[in-house]
């Protein structure tokens, strides 16, 4: 007799303690129908993901009442029809396509990272291009010959680079900085600029102006100077992003090659 009313206790006892447990996995209950924690889980990963955004209770607080409030607003949409409508499919599938694609780059990327030899071999290739001499130039950039030649003479005449530079130079890069183009190597500029600029020596302007595709050019050579790189370290984020970015655009080419289409690309 006392068996069977321990296991009757026993029963009873779990059968109270499971619509606790049950509910301990839920948020709330919405019209009957059960909320999961777990859609809180969820979504608190993808505000997170990122990194810009940590988990905290008030981040929770918020997530909950975005994830109750869609379950009304669903619960809304079912009683209406909504997911059997023709629009409501078209956008699902099209949803579907752009969650393939996106978690087979991810996969992608996860499986072929940037290694920091990759990385570092990147760095000293752009540090070996870019070595030399740099240039500190201002310029004057008009649009006629003859403007030109006469701020030309002004300058000869004593005038101040600079203030011409903001006053008549179309160059708004530049111009409000009185023509400074800051230190750069001279691939950076168009071939007639360049050579015009590099054969001044420290201090001297062109005599004549200097044509090229954007108009004609007066030009000051302010200081030069060996070329200057940041360290490896500093630039390595950045050195990553892009060859990350180059390797998944490798990728979509390679499979866009591979595949047996009769479509022809527009590019």
């Amino acid at each position: 007799m006392k068996k069977f009313v321990l296991a009757a206790s026993v029963v009873a006892l779990s059968a109270a303690l499971l619509p606790v447990s049950a509910s301990a996995q839920n948020v709330a209950t919405v019209n009957g129908k059960p909320v999961p924690k777990a859609r809180v889980d969820q979504l608190i990963g993808q505000v997170t993901k990122g990194g810009q955004q940590q988990r905290s209770p008030e981040l929770e607080a918020q997530v909950k009442d975005e994830v109750v409030l869609r379950e009304i607003f669903m619960q809304e949409a079912e009683k209406r029809g909504i997911p059997a409508s023709a629009d409501y499919k078209a956008q699902m599938e099209l949803a579907k396509q752009s969650i393939l694609i996106r978690e087979l780059f991810a996969d992608f990327g996860k499986k072929n990272p940037v290694t920091d030899a990759e990385a570092e071999a990147e760095y000293n290739k752009f540090k070996a291009q870019n070595s030399g001499t740099e240039y500190r130039a201002r310029h004057i950039l008009v649009e006629k010959e003859e403007e030109a030649k006469a701020l030309i003479a002004q300058l000869k005449g004593g005038a101040k680079f600079e203030d011409l530079a903001s006053k008549n130079s179309k160059d708004p890069g530049s111009a409000a900085n009185g023509g400074d183009l800051d230190f750069a190597n001279p691939g950076n500029f168009v071939p007639e600029f360049s050579k015009a600029m590099t054969e001044l020596k420290k201090g001297e302007m062109t005599q004549e102006p200097v044509k090229s595709q954007f108009g004609y050019h007066i030009i000051k050579l302010e200081d030069t100077r060996e070329a200057q790189f940041p360290a490896f370290a500093d630039v390595k984020p950045q050195i990553l992003q892009r060859l990350t970015q180059q390797k998944l655009a490798a990728f979509q080419a390679e499979l866009k090659s591979k595949a047996k289409t009769d479509y022809k690309f527009a590019n």
